[in-house]
């Protein structure tokens, strides 16, 4: 076994059932096509010394809450919570230019990166525009779970992540690495609220915006987590 698969995970929560991490921008949530030696199911798996279920996932860029279960069968009950029209995730998103105060998008997405488009449909609220750039800090509320929803979608609404080399701009991402020292995606999962899929209680689990994002924000004057 490599090494690197015993670097640390902060668990956010833990119980019989299921953890909820604390994911790292930059790191893989399995091994997939990249092959990695170190993903975040290997960190869970160290940290519980227990194999675990992945039944959600976040892109390598992003940051924030994704929760595991802890056997095959809370996996199955799991999918459907999260799935659920009463479970919230919450995103926070720097984006370019000055968007809207609130609104939805409501336009279909690939299922898979070369799959059929599906029904998608995202929730924003604008949280605060920047004072010394052209830039926002967006919470983006997902009611469904495409493939790159978010990141589609803000590109769709004309104000596409910074940092986002696939669906964003190349100078601009240039621009605020050099300007603003941003060297990741600008998108970190920020909480997540739905029934547990076992007791049935209400679970409410957030992250606090990383150091890698949270200084970018302060650079720009913007906020690091979505107001009230």
């Amino acid at each position: 076994m490599s090494a690197t698969s015993h670097l640390p995970i902060e668990l956010l929560h833990v119980d019989e059932h299921l953890v909820v991490a604390n994911k790292p921008s930059g790191l893989l949530v399995h091994r997939g096509l990249a092959n990695d030696a170190d993903v975040l199911l290997f960190r869970v798996r160290d940290a519980l010394g227990q194999h675990v279920h992945l039944e959600q996932r976040l892109d390598r860029g992003t940051s924030g809450v994704i929760v595991i279960a802890r056997s095959s069968a809370v996996a199955a009950a799991l999918s459907l919570s999260l799935a659920d029209r009463g479970a919230h995730k919450r995103y926070l998103a720097l984006v370019r230019g000055k968007p809207p105060d609130d609104g939805v998008i409501d336009s279909p997405v690939p299922r898979s990166e070369d799959g059929e488009r599906v029904p998608a449909l995202t929730r924003y609220r604008t949280v605060a525009r920047s004072t010394v750039a052209r830039c926002s800090l967006v919470e983006a509320l997902p009611e469904t779970g495409r493939f790159h929803q978010i990141r589609r979608h803000l590109k769709h609404l004309g104000h596409p992540l910074l940092g986002d080399v696939n669906y964003g701009s190349g100078a601009l991402n240039r621009e605020y690495r050099a300007a603003h020292g941003l060297h990741r995606l600008g998108l970190h999962a920020f909480s997540v609220d739905f029934d547990h899929p076992m007791t049935g209680a209400r679970l409410s689990v957030s992250a606090p915006v990383p150091e890698d994002l949270g200084a970018v924000l302060d650079r720009l004057l913007l906020p690091r987590g979505p107001s009230a």
